[in-house]
C-alpha cells in the first residue's frame, strides 16, 4: 500500500528569529521543499509577534502543510526570554491553528536525539546531519536547521507508525 505523502512544516520558535523548514515525506527519504528564516530584530514588542504571525500565514498558505512540527519551549534561567519566547510561538501555534493545520511538539532533545544520535548535539551537529539527510548543496542556517530538524523529527516518527498522542505526551521510544 502506497503511503501518502505529507507536507511537514518545521517550525524553531524565536522572538528575533524563527526557522521554519518544509519536507515532505517520502516512501524512503523525505523531499526538501524550502528553509528559512523570519527575521524580526528590527521590530519591537507586537510589531515583531504581527509580523511572525503574518509570515507564518504567508508561509502556510503558500506550501499548504498537512502538519506543523514545532519545538517545545524548555524552561530559561531568565524568566523575561521564556515569557518572549512563550508570545512568538504563541502567535506561531494560533497561526497553524487559523489554517486548521494539525500541531505535534517535541523537545529539543527528542529532535536531536532524532536526527544526530544524541539529545544534546551541538548546533553545528545538527545542522551537518540536515544538510545530509536532505542532501542539500549548501548548510542551511542555523535556524533554518533547527526547523528542519523538528520536521524531520516528525517524519521519522510517523514512518515508525508510532502514535501520535504518545510523541505529543513525550514517550521515550
Amino acid at each position: 500500500m502506497q503511503q501518502a505523502r505529507k507536507r511537514i512544516l518545521g517550525v524553531d520558535p524565536g522572538s528575533r528569529r524563527a526557522g521554519f523548514g518544509i519536507v515532505e515525506s517520502g516512501r524512503f527519504n523525505p523531499n526538501y521543499l524550502i528553509s528559512g528564516v523570519i527575521r524580526v530584530e528590527k521590530y519591537s514588542g507586537a510589531e515583531r509577534l504581527k509580523h511572525i504571525y503574518q509570515s507564518m500565514c504567508q508561509i502556510i498558505e503558500q506550501y499548504q502543510p498537512d502538519v506543523m512540527a514545532i519545538e517545545k519551549v524548555f524552561v530559561y534561567k531568565n524568566p523575561k526570554s521564556a515569557i518572549t519566547l512563550g508570545q512568538a510561538r504563541g502567535v506561531i501555534l494560533c497561526a497553524a491553528a487559523m489554517h486548521d493545520v494539525p500541531i505535534m511538539e517535541y523537545t529539543p532533545t527528542q529532535v536531536k536525539s532524532t536526527i544526530v544520535g544524541k539529545g544534546h548535539a551541538a548546533k553545528a551537529q545538527v545542522q551537518f546531519m540536515v544538510q545530509n539527510l536532505l542532501k542539500l548543496t549548501e548548510m542551511p542556517q542555523e535556524d533554518a536547521a533547527d526547523a528542519l530538524a523538528c520536521a524531520l523529527c516528525h517524519d521519522r516518527y510517523m514512518s515508525l507508525g508510532l502514535d501520535a498522542s504518545l510523541i505529543s505526551r513525550g514517550t521515550k521510544f
